[in-house]
């Protein structure tokens, strides 16, 4: 990150502490509460909730034993796996998620209209179905229902802020979520790509554009390092950040119910994808805001609106 971009992350870091209102004839500053702490080595405002050690060949269909009898998943709060654990290092604590078996860690709290951040950094270790694929976690927000309800069976109806290696910041809709994306349209076999100067487009159930959409750039740091990412929700728009950069603008958060109407989709869980790739957490922590910062609103607008 060069020192012109340094500054600004500096600035909006700053910038968020606060938020300007208009009020009739007044400009009213407003303070934002203080960050509230997500993580302890407890994991105590966590639950944990665990499928299956999926394999090469999967087809989205239940696991099946040898026998040919039906696996159920592992479930919430098994005590008897340790995908999720926390150590000390250097008086801060880290998660661990060995993404041996695909699952989460879910906030015990919902959420609505707040900043988002989190720092993660890949480990070593892939297991099955990732052997010789990318590393792959993620955030999913606005998580609501039951578990284990879209192809992996692992997870919650939700929006998704991808962590994968080279595709941090991606989109992807879980189960029959829907957010419209400023993006290139696809052509062919490509996937939408994001990019704050296109239209909105749907990305999810019923879309011609499928349910994924590519981030506008790759921000990620070195595979050792940290990286840290931002997303900040308010009434149905979202942005997904990485190391100061904004790569994707998205708005209208929405699911598509059993009679295929959109039911606005704002509000719920954070869960935190366990993926088969071993990967670190830390510093995990939320703040609700009122509204969007000038320069992010101005983000949802077009040029000749600006």
């Amino acid at each position: 990150m060069n020192v012109d971009k340094i500054s600004i992350f500096i600035f909006l870091l700053i910038a968020s502490c606060t938020e300007v209102k208009k009020n009739n004839q007044d400009d009213k500053v407003v303070e934002i509460p203080e960050w509230n702490e997500l993580i302890d080595i407890d994991l105590s405002k966590w639950d944990t909730y665990l499928s299956y050690k999926h394999q090469v060949g999967y087809d989205g269909s239940q696991p099946k034993d040898e026998q040919g009898n039906l696996i159920p998943p592992i479930g919430l709060n098994n005590p008897d796996y340790d995908v999720f654990t926390t150590f000390q290092e250097g008086g801060e604590t880290i998660i661990r998620n060995s993404g041996e078996y695909y699952g989460c860690l879910i906030t015990k709290d919902d959420y609505e209209n707040y900043h988002f951040q989190i720092k993660y950094k890949w480990g070593n270790k892939k297991w099955a179905y990732r052997k010789d694929l990318l590393k792959d976690s993620g955030i999913l927000y606005h998580s609501v229902g039951p578990h284990g309800v879209e192809y992996w069976r692992s997870w919650m109806l939700s929006q998704e802020f991808q962590i994968m290696e080279g595709h941090t910041g991606d989109f992807w809709s879980q189960e029959n979520s829907v957010m419209d994306v400023r993006a290139y349209k696809p052509e062919s076999v490509l996937d939408p790509l994001a990019d704050e100067n296109q239209d909105y487009i749907p990305i999810g159930m019923n879309s011609p554009y499928r349910n994924y959409c590519l981030r506008s750039s790759n921000y990620e740091n070195p595979h050792d390092e940290w990286n840290t990412l931002d997303l900040y929700c308010f009434e149905g728009k979202s942005l997904h950040m990485v190391n100061g950069e904004v790569v994707m603008i998205l708005k209208n958060s929405r699911y598509v119910d059993e009679n295929g109407l959109d039911v606005p989709l704002r509000r719920g869980k954070i869960q935190l994808q366990s993926e088969a790739a071993e990967v670190f957490f830390k510093d995990i922590r939320i703040r609700k805001i009122d509204s969007l910062m000038l320069e992010q609103r101005s983000l949802f607008l077009f040029s000749s609106d600006k």
